[in-house]
């Protein structure tokens, strides 16, 4: 179940979301490795290449959880020996550091523009543009960004609460772009989305109200587990943060009513649809 658009009009354009969304994009094929690249296989100068980039740009929980950069030895007991929870609770003094430089909070924030691989990227540039779209038109513009960023530190928070000695780097939009997705499930429950569903072969484009797509996401997530690489805490912590935020912006008076005016858009703009249809 892939949603393709929604019946949700803006009255502004989008700017910040597709700002964030070019930051994304222009990360991926203009810095990262992984996107610069041809689409064969990587080579192996090119997967090092990759695991370096990773290590020196992106966040890291135990990093964050010790206020420093890995050591060389942490990261060669991740790379080589597998072990994905290398944290040292005392770095040596004399250990080697391969990026004594890094900024771990800045990286942090760099991460919410970073994306492991194409799927990932093209996923998270759809759900973007899909829910942000509406959320970035009903709270204003510097509201929007600041949300953004807000979803993706709750999410990054949690996903290091969970996994705290873990020496993987995670990257993604994912966790804040559901902050979005949570407050869009608040906002507008009801409106429908046009969605892929692939029986088979057999393509169908039903409209389905948001609510039970973006539930049907959320419950997901549960299946995932900490096994696997998907930073699957930071999705759910970015959801109820979304959520929770919605419910707090609804509590008041204008923005209410401002979202009740939405909602007649809405309407009116499926009658003119139906009626539209009805003439052809």
């Amino acid at each position: 179940m892939i949603p393709i658009s929604d019946d949700n009009p803006t009255r502004r354009r989008p700017f910040m979301t597709l700002l964030v969304g070019l930051a994304c994009v222009v990360m991926f094929f203009y810095v990262q490795p992984s996107g610069t690249r041809s689409l064969d296989l990587a080579t192996e100068g090119e997967r090092l290449e990759e695991i370096e980039f990773s290590y020196e740009f992106a966040a890291i929980p135990c990093e964050l959880t010790e206020d420093r950069s890995l050591t060389a030895q942490e990261i060669s007991a991740t790379v080589v020996g597998g072990n994905t929870e290398a944290c040292l609770e005392h770095a040596p003094a004399d250990g080697v550091v391969p990026f004594p430089d890094k900024n771990v909070w800045l990286a942090a924030i760099v991460s919410m523009f970073l994306h492991a691989g194409w799927i990932h990227l093209i996923g998270n540039m759809l759900f973007l543009w899909i829910f942000g779209n509406n959320v970035e038109d009903q709270m204003g513009r510097i509201p929007f960004v600041l949300f953004y960023l807000v979803s993706g530190a709750v999410a990054t928070a949690a996903h290091v609460m969970v996994q705290p000695s873990s020496t993987v780097p995670f990257v993604g939009a994912s966790g804040a772009i559901a902050g979005l997705m949570g407050a869009y499930l608040v906002w507008f429950p009801w409106v429908r989305v046009r969605t892929v569903i692939l029986l088979g072969v057999v393509p169908l484009w039903p409209r389905i109200p948001a609510a039970p797509i973006l539930l049907a996401w959320f419950g997901s997530q549960f299946l995932i587990g900490n096994e696997s690489s998907i930073a699957w805490m930071a999705h759910v912590a970015g959801f109820a943060f979304g959520i929770m935020a919605g419910l707090i912006a609804r509590s008041d008076g204008d923005f209410e009513r401002s979202l009740q005016l939405q909602h007649r858009r809405i309407r009116a703009a499926a009658s003119n649809r139906n009626a539209r249809r009805l003439a052809e």
